[in-house]
């Protein structure tokens, strides 16, 4: 019996400023079972808030506190080992991360990369090599290896964390998906893992992650799908499904 569901966001209920068709109207629907539904995403680009404010602009109906991204998990990760990091995030996800950048007198025991265009120049990263060469820490928020937007694919921060791996040859600690501790502590305490759905448009960072978490993996074919990405996982897909709506549908029916 299913009694929770974990959606994420960019790629299947929304593309930038563009709701993936019939995800309002599904959500709603999902909303109205006798279903616990959190949003898990590793969307570091803004923050919370801004994010927030997109969905309900959208249409979305959200709480905001069941969001569960992976900005939050980072911030409270860098509190509880008492951090002083150097910053690669985007401007508009600093809010998230208030008071907490390394002050500019001392030097950052910690390198935090996030989606972060405007910090992924040869400087920048330079200065990142340097503080993990010295013994900084290497964190990802997450390692995704593109995501969609309305012009097509764009590199997400996998790339860059691999690079710096490489070149300082030391490992990054991943914060968000598919980081099976991230899965888990996204459930409410009275719901087992083999309870719960994700549903998610990567099949690595959303699917496999969950399935490795205990949950059931839902597979839709939109944001980053590409097709094939179904066979790219042992086991495969739970289930895979044309889109969000879909996939609501198959929940609900699952229910009566």
């Amino acid at each position: 019996m299913i009694k929770e569901v974990l959606v994420d966001l960019s790629g299947t209920l929304h593309i930038d400023n563009q709701a993936i068709p019939g995800a309002i109207q599904a959500l709603k629907r999902l909303q109205q079972q006798d279903l616990t539904v959190k949003y898990v995403t590793n969307t570091t680009k803004e923050s919370k808030r801004i994010l927030h404010e997109r969905l309900t602009n959208l249409g979305f109906e959200v709480n905001k506190n069941d969001i569960i991204s992976s900005l939050g998990a980072c911030r409270n990760l860098i509190t509880n080992r008492n951090l002083k990091p150097l910053l690669m995030v985007a401007p508009e996800a600093m809010e998230d991360f208030q008071d907490l950048s390394c002050p500019s007198e001392e030097t950052p025991d910690a390198v935090v990369i996030g989606l972060a265009p405007t910090e992924f120049h040869y400087n920048r990263l330079n200065e990142a090599f340097r503080h993990l060469q010295n013994g900084a820490q290497l964190i990802a928020i997450h390692s995704g290896k593109y995501y969609k937007t309305n012009d097509g694919l764009s590199l997400g921060p996998g790339c860059f964390v691999k690079g710096l791996e490489y070149a300082a040859q030391c490992k990054a600690f991943l914060v968000g998906k598919p980081n099976k501790i991230f899965f888990q502590s996204a459930l409410t305490a009275s719901t087992s893992p083999s309870q719960a759905v994700m549903i998610g448009d990567d099949v690595t960072d959303d699917i496999k992650g969950a399935m490795d978490a205990g949950l059931q993996g839902y597979l839709i074919k939109t944001g980053k799908y590409r097709e094939g990405d179904e066979n790219k996982i042992s086991p495969p897909p739970t289930k895979v499904f044309e889109s969000f709506v879909e996939a609501v549908a198959d929940i609900i029916e699952q229910l009566d």
